[in-house]
């Protein structure tokens, strides 16, 4: 059974369905180095969902599981959009049909919003989507990890290693978003 997102109001009205989004693709650097740190949020979500083995091609690798194509870059997050674009390719798909999964400082540790076709609001890896698809039309799934009252410019702190507490939280939010 598919269920991509929980009833949580979208931001701007976009509703991904099952038959929109075939391919989610999670943005973080490769390496143990960056493996657990903020920055790689959206590769830790769609390994927790895939919940299977990867196979590599080219920049990026992927995982299919009830009916959704899962992927992660295996370039760094300013080049997020040589694997986004790869992929499409590969898979033969639109952005339309895309989700891409990152980190956002703006937002609030557990809490998420879900936009389509809209800037990167100055996320490089987003970013560099944008610039090599050349299109904002596709869908993106903002988790939030900026702490309550904390006024660090995320530059400072999205490669630290995530806290045992905050990896519960986002444990919790991406059950929340869950893929059944």
């Amino acid at each position: 059974m598919f269920k991509l997102f929980s009833s949580r109001p979208k931001e701007d009205g976009a509703q991904p369905t099952k038959e929109s989004i075939k391919l989610i693709l999670g943005l973080g650097n490769p390496g143990e180095k960056y493996a657990s740190t903020y920055h790689n949020i959206g590769q830790l979500y769609v390994e927790g969902i895939a919940n299977g083995s990867f196979k590599k091609y080219r920049h990026f690798e992927f995982s299919k599981k009830s009916g959704v194509i899962f992927a992660k870059p295996t370039t760094f997050m300013n080049q997020s959009g040589i694997a986004a674009k790869e992929a499409l390719k590969y898979f033969n798909l639109k952005p339309e049909n895309l989700l891409v999964v990152h980190d956002d400082s703006d937002i609030l540790l557990g809490e998420y919003k879900i936009t389509f076709d809209r800037g990167s609001a100055g996320h490089n890896g987003v970013q560099s989507v944008i610039d090599i698809l050349k299109t904002e039309k596709f869908f993106r799934l903002r988790i939030g990890m900026r702490q309550d009252g904390i006024t660090t410019k995320a530059g400072e702190f999205v490669l630290r290693p995530i806290s045992k507490s905050d990896l519960s939280t986002l444990r919790g939010v991406f059950l929340d978003i869950n893929i059944r």
